[in-house]
């Protein structure tokens, strides 16, 4: 049988489902939003949109794990466990 290179092993139901519930901090949302802003204004120094591309990364890492923590918690509930 072919190994599931997308299920996240090692973890309790409860562990992936808080990793599937898990959203930025509430400070970095809340400085993304603002940098978005002031992007969307043409106002950020070489420095901030180099922040920014950070915090845009840190985004997209965090919807791949969530999305592999539903698939993981999906694949159990269908294997009936």
């Amino acid at each position: 049988m072919k190994r599931d290179v997308e299920i996240l092993i090692g973890l309790s139901e409860e562990e992936l489902e808080a990793l599937a519930d898990s959203v930025l901090a509430p400070s970095a949302q809340a400085h993304l939003d603002e940098l978005l802003d002031r992007n969307s204004q043409g106002q950020l120094s070489p420095a901030e949109n180099a922040e920014l591309d950070h915090l845009l990364a840190r985004v997209d890492q965090l919807t791949v794990l969530k999305t592999r923590a539903k698939y993981t918690l999906g694949q159990k509930a269908g294997a009936g466990g």
